[in-house]
């Protein structure tokens, strides 16, 4: 099933995603650092929410209190069915 999420505090306006059970495909941000984006993207292709989840989660951007990975950890966890840990 196809999820569309508006993260909030980053530059990225919007992230695209599949789930497929709790692997998580075909992520598309829209906005923020194209390039690392991109290979966030690709670096997670069918990885579980838990994996995601562990890996980003907390993760900042500069002075801000959280970043595209991290907001990307928060929409799949919320998609997938619950609130993250």
């Amino acid at each position: 099933m196809r999820y569309s999420y508006t993260p909030s505090g980053v530059c990225s306006g919007k992230i695209e995603f599949d789930l497929d059970g709790n692997r998580v495909k075909n992520i598309v941000f829209h906005g923020g650092c194209n390039g690392n984006l991109k290979a966030v993207s690709k670096l997670l292709e069918g990885q579980t929410v838990e994996y995601i989840e562990e890996k980003l989660r907390g993760n900042t951007c500069g002075v801000k209190s959280t970043s595209c990975a991290d907001q990307l950890a928060i929409a799949v966890r919320k998609a997938y069915g619950g609130e993250s840990k």
